[in-house]
């Protein structure tokens, strides 16, 4: 006979929701958001059904925690290879490729942004805390660019980054179906 897991409030940890998620990021990765289960997200990380539910109240919260993880980790990554905006296009194509390894994470992601721009939708908060965030760190990285004189005279650093900003969800939508060169003498999109 197994021992049962240890009830109460000690059970809804942050590693044993760390878990889950990792759970439902391998089973969104292989079967896809609408075809994975609750069920099966529970086998992976080890705990019944009935405790999965007692971290997360459905398929949607599971989905936005495990893109923010990806998030997270993505931005731990860009704080140490991009100092300055010149590392940015290097930094951006790594990320592009990494993406194409997991496409479906890539469409789930597309999915839950156009429904989280729906106010009233449980992620609303959440993207549109991520989108300023981003939106912040390119008008820095601009404003630093226009200083030193890199930057069009009329051009002003905040309306640059919106652009850029806005030229990178473009390629996230894209993003399966451009196909980023592996090779060292070509680091930017190609058309195949």
């Amino acid at each position: 006979m197994t021992q049962a897991k240890a009830r109460g409030p000690y059970t809804k940890t942050p590693a044993r929701r760390a878990e889950i998620v990792r759970a439902a990021r391998e089973s969104f990765a292989k079967h896809g958001f609408t075809k994975a289960s609750l069920r099966d997200i529970a086998e992976r990380a080890g705990i019944t059904h009935a405790g999965l539910l007692h971290h997360f109240r459905n398929k949607d919260d599971l989905l936005a925690a495990v893109l923010a993880e990806r998030d997270a980790e993505e931005r731990r990554y860009a704080e140490a290879q991009v100092t300055d905006m010149d590392q940015l296009a290097p930094y951006l194509g790594d990320m592009l490729r990494h993406h194409q390894k997991a496409p479906e994470l890539m469409r789930l992601w597309i999915e839950l942004a156009a429904a989280a721009s729906r106010p009233e939708h449980p992620a609303h908060g959440y993207f549109a805390q991520r989108y300023a965030w981003g939106r912040d760190q390119f008008a820095r990285g601009m404003l630093r660019k226009a200083e030193r004189g890199e930057l069009h005279a009329q051009l002003c650093p905040d309306h640059a980054a919106t652009l850029l900003q806005a030229v990178l969800n473009g390629l996230q939508l894209n993003g399966c179906s451009i196909r980023i060169s592996t090779s060292s003498a070509r680091s930017g999109p190609s058309c195949e």
